[in-house]
C-alpha cells in the first residue's frame, strides 16, 4: 500500500481543535490498514504569524509543495486585527492557493436527512439536497492588479480592487465542473454578470465554447449571480454544478452551506492541476467554517466539516474510495443517531463537544468496520 505524504496545518482558533479529531481518524485508518500517511505537521495563519511574523514561513510552504495533499484548518481572528495587511492570517492561505496553483475550490453543499429540519428552509426544499459548487481560486478579484487605496486632493480617499480574468483561467475552471458534472446528474450552471461587467462576457462566451467543442452532453444553463443566489434559497435542488469565479463563489458557497444547517458541516477541495507526468494534483483540503475565536479552546466546534474535508483527499486525492466512503457513511450515521454539537442542536437530541463527536465518529467506524 502506498504511503501518502499529508501536511496538516491547523492554524488558528478551533482549527486546532477540529484538526485534534482528524488526527484521530487518520490513525484509525493506519491501524485498519485502510490507509497509510506519512504526516508532518507546521503553522499557518496568525499562529505562523506569531511565530515568524510571516502568515506561512518558507520551510512550511516547502513541506505544501512536497505533500501529496494538505489540510487546513482555519485561519484569522481579532488577535491579528491590526497587523500589517501583507501579514495578515488570510495570507497565508491566499499563498498557498497561489503559489501552489490551487484553481480549482470544490464547495459540497449536502443536507444530511438528519439534518434537514436544522436548515432555514422548509425540510421539504432542502432534504436531499446535493449541490457542487465549482469556483475559481487564484484569479479574480481577489488577486487582480491594482489594488490601492489612494489618497485625493480634496482630503477624500479611493479604492481600486480589479477584476481580471483570461480565457485560460475560465476555461480549465470550466472543464472541471462539466467533468464533475458527467460523475453526478450531468447539469452545469455558470453564473456571472455578464450584463454589467466585461469579465462576465468573457465567462459566458468561454464557458459556451468549452461546452460545444467537448461537453455537449451536459447540460449547461447560464445565471446571473444575483438571480443564482435568489435561486438557492428558492428552489436548491434545481442545481447540480454551479460553475463560477473567485468573488461570487465565495458568497453563494456560503449561502448554499447555510441550506445544510451549519457552516460547521461542510468540507471543501481547492485542486490544482493533473501534472502530465505524475498523474498527480496538488491539493488542499478545508472546512469552510473559519476560526469562529468566540468558541475556540471552550471544545464546542463541530469537527465533522474537518473529517469531511479528510474524506475529500482520500477520494480526490489517494484514490482510497473505499476509505472515503466509510468516513462519509460514519458521519451519516452519527447523525441519524442523533448525536450534535451546538450549531446543529435541537431538542431531543444528544449534545456532544467536539471531542464527544469525534468519540461517536471513532466508534461508529469501528462498529461498521
Amino acid at each position: 500500500m502506498a504511503t501518502h505524504k499529508l501536511l496538516l496545518l491547523p492554524g488558528d482558533g478551533i482549527g486546532t481543535e477540529v484538526m485534534a479529531e482528524v488526527k484521530r481518524v487518520v490513525d484509525w485508518l493506519d491501524r485498519r490498514g485502510l490507509a497509510s500517511f506519512a504526516i508532518e505537521e507546521d503553522l499557518v495563519g496568525g499562529a505562523a504569524y506569531d511565530s515568524c511574523g510571516q502568515p506561512i514561513s518558507e520551510e512550511a510552504m516547502a513541506k505544501a509543495f512536497a505533500a501529496d495533499a494538505i489540510l487546513l484548518g482555519a485561519v484569522g481572528g481579532p488577535k491579528w486585527a491590526n497587523v500589517p495587511y501583507e501579514a495578515r492570517p488570510e495570507a497565508g492561505l491566499l499563498r498557498l492557493r497561489k503559489d501552489l496553483q490551487l484553481f480549482a475550490n470544490l464547495r459540497p453543499a449536502v443536507c444530511y436527512p438528519a439534518l434537514a429540519d436544522a436548515s432555514s428552509l422548509k425540510r421539504e426544499l432542502v432534504e436531499g439536497l446535493d449541490v457542487l459548487i465549482v469556483r475559481e481560486l487564484t484569479g479574480g478579484v481577489y488577486f487582480g492588479e491594482p489594488k490601492t487605496i489612494t489618497n485625493l486632493l480634496d482630503g477624500q480617499k479611493r479604492a481600486v480592487d480589479t477584476q481580471v480574468y483570461e480565457s485560460y483561467e475560465i476555461e480549465r475552471i470550466a472543464r472541471v465542473a462539466f467533468e464533475l458534472a458527467r460523475t453526478r446528474r450531468n447539469k452545469v450552471v455558470s453564473t456571472e454578470k455578464h450584463n454589467v461587467m466585461k469579465t462576465g462576457v468573457l465567462w459566458k462566451e468561454v464557458v459556451s465554447t468549452v461546452h460545444g467543442a467537448d461537453y455537449a452532453d451536459v447540460t449547461l444553463e447560464h445565471q446571473l449571480a444575483d438571480s443564482c443566489g435568489m435561486q438557492l434559497v428558492r428552489a436548491p435542488k434545481q442545481f447540480d454544478v454551479i460553475v463560477t469565479d473567485n468573488l461570487f463563489g465565495d458568497i453563494l458557497s456560503d449561502v448554499a452551506a447555510m441550506l445544510t444547517g451549519s457552516l460547521g458541516m461542510l468540507p471543501s477541495a481547492s485542486l490544482g492541476a493533473v501534472e502530465e507526468i505524475s498523474g498527480k494534483r496538488r491539493a488542499l483540503y478545508e472546512p469552510v467554517h473559519g476560526a469562529a475565536p468566540d468558541i475556540a479552546g471552550k471544545g464546542l466546534a463541530n469537527p465533522i466539516a474537518m473529517v469531511g474535508s479528510l474524506a475529500m483527499a482520500l477520494r480526490y486525492s489517494f484514490g482510497q474510495i473505499e476509505a472515503a466512503d466509510r468516513v462519509e457513511a460514519a458521519i451519516a450515521a452519527v447523525l441519524a443517531a442523533g448525536f450534535r454539537t451546538n450549531d446543529i442542536y435541537s431538542e431531543g437530541m444528544t449534545r456532544v463537544g467536539t471531542s464527544g463527536m469525534g468519540d461517536a465518529l471513532l466508534a461508529e467506524l469501528e462498529r461498521a468496520a
